[in-house]
Formats: C-alpha cells, sequence, structure tokens
C-alpha cells in the first residue's frame, strides 16, 4: 500500500489566501478557481459548507479579487452535502499531466490513500465579514481522505459512472492526455487494522495531528513528522524529497524542508510499516 499526500486547495500561485479556519474549529478547504472558460463549473456560490456559501467567503477573504459567481474547480470532491448529488455518489478526485504521470510512475493503484492538505489559516467575522486573525500562523493541514478503488482514464468516458461525469476532470476539453478519475472505496481497508470510515471524507474541525507544519515553525512548509519518516538506506522515502538535507531529526520527531514543487508526495509504506499505525491514527480523528 501506498500514502500519498496531495497538495490541494488555494495556495501562493492559485486563490493566493489561505483556506479558513473558522472559530469554531471547523476546516474549509476553498477549491481553486476554473481555467477553463465555458466548463459548465460549479460557482463559489453554489457550494456550501454546512449552511455556509462559498460565495461570500472567497469574496471576503480575497477582498473582492474572486466574487462569489466565478466558476470553481470542485477538486478533490469529497463532501457529499457540497452540492446536489446524483444516486450512488462517491468521494472523486481527478489528477492529469506531470502529476498524473508521477502517481503512475510510482504504481499508485487500487487500495491506496490520498491524504489531501492544503494552507490554512484561522479566520475571524467582523461585522459580518470574514478576515483573517491578525498574527495567525499560515499552517500545512490535512484536510481530506480517498482511499482508491478504482482510476479512470477520462478517455474512457464509457467507464465513468454517471454521477461522476458532473466532476470537472471529466469535462470536455481534458485538461491533458493523462487525464484520470479516482474513485473512493466504499469503506476504508487498511492493512491488519479494523477501521469503521467511509473510503472517502473531510476532516471536519482542525486538530493539532492533522497539522504537518512544525510548532513554532517560521515556515508553513516546515513539517514535522514521526522519526521513523526520515529516509534511510535502501529505502525510497517521500517522493521529491530524496535529498537527506531536508531531513533534520530532533528528538523523537524529524523535521522536513517540503519541496515546493510538486503535487502527489508518494510514500510506499512496505518501507515504513509504521506508516499505517501513523495512517490509521489520523483517519480516526475523522467524524461521522
Amino acid at each position: 500500500m501506498k500514502i500519498i499526500l496531495s497538495r490541494k486547495g488555494f495556495d501562493s500561485s492559485t486563490g493566493k489566501v489561505a483556506s479558513p479556519i473558522f472559530p469554531s474549529c471547523e476546516l474549509c478547504s476553498l477549491p481553486i478557481p476554473e481555467a477553463r472558460p465555458n466548463s459548465g463549473a460549479k460557482r463559489y456560490e453554489e457550494i456550501k459548507i454546512g449552511e455556509l456559501s462559498l460565495g461570500m467567503i472567497v469574496r471576503d477573504l480575497t477582498r473582492g479579487k474572486i466574487q462569489g459567481d466565478a466558476p470553481a474547480h470542485l477538486d478533490p470532491d469529497l463532501n457529499m452535502g457540497s452540492v446536489a448529488r446524483l444516486a450512488n455518489w462517491k468521494p472523486v478526485f481527478g489528477q492529469a499531466g506531470a502529476a498524473e504521470r508521477h502517481l503512475q510512475n510510482h504504481g499508485v493503484k487500487e487500495g491506496d490513500v490520498f491524504i489531501f492538505y492544503g494552507w490554512f489559516r484561522q479566520v475571524e467575522q467582523l461585522a459580518g465579514v470574514y478576515r483573517y486573525v491578525k498574527h495567525a500562523p499560515d499552517l500545512h493541514v490535512i484536510f481530506g481522505w480517498l482511499q482508491i478503488e478504482r482510476r479512470i482514464p477520462v478517455e474512457k468516458r464509457c467507464e465513468i459512472p454517471l454521477w461522476a461525469l458532473d466532476h470537472p476532470h471529466c469535462r470536455r476539453p481534458t485538461y491533458s492526455p493523462s487525464d484520470s478519475v479516482y474513485i473512493a472505496t466504499d469503506y476504508l481497508k487498511l492493512p491488519g487494522m479494523h477501521i469503521d470510515k467511509p473510503g472517502g471524507g473531510v476532516f471536519r474541525r482542525f486538530h493539532p495531528d492533522l497539522c504537518l507544519t512544525a510548532p513554532g515553525a517560521s515556515s508553513r512548509s516546515t513539517w514535522r513528522f514521526p522519526g521513523w519518516f526520515s529516509p534511510g538506506e535502501g529505502k525510497a522515502g517521500l517522493s521529491y524529497h530524496a535529498n537527506p538535507g531536508r531531513w533534520t531529526q530532533e528528538g523523537e520527531y524529524v523535521l522536513l524542508k517540503s519541496v515546493g514543487r510538486g503535487q502527489e508526495f508518494v510514500l510506499d509504506c512496505e518501507e515504513y510499516p509504521e506508516s499505517i499505525r501513523w495512517l490509521s491514527s489520523i483517519l480516526e480523528l475523522s467524524e461521522m
């Protein structure tokens, strides 16, 4: 089995602001703007988190640079309640181009688990307007997961379930010749572990164990993992992070200066058997 740390949502180049951590500690990953014109994409104002429309949230946090009627690239699509659904819907994720080739080159397949993370920051609401809390830190936070039941190249349109055809990567034209969608399993299945969770979903509330950024770090890209996570002899380690100079032992932990490029970072659980229990402990933080 493999674990894929997958960078998604607003970032410094697309969206240009952090996704919010609300005063209630609720997490809301903001999908990036849809780049293709006339794509039929959902608008931010059509997407919900609970009773809130993302339209108001993106308008406030971007100070009007992105309006509520702008089209959104709702991917990964993990939350049943975010938009209206057809019957039999499941969480789904699309990938294309160099990032998709990276996944295939690392043998990502059925049963492997995507762990989605993004850039987050605490917000508050004053006079009905959302804004970032002054001096609140920028953090990389895990917000969702998806275990792969099936990968479908979008060129095989006849194999894509009807309920998934509304996904951004299933609309024409495709993003690249290597465009694919990943469908979630019904329930999580981890080797040697019992975990009663669906195959895909979101972490609704912030928890310190969902935060990749090291406590007190000056950069959100400095991460802290258990000590066993560091690369070693005969281990490929986390993809894109083979350089030993990126890793620093700190007691029982290891710090990683994560790369700025790349979207998908792959870890082979056969090389790191401890990773299964680590993954399970994270997934247990989700709320049914």
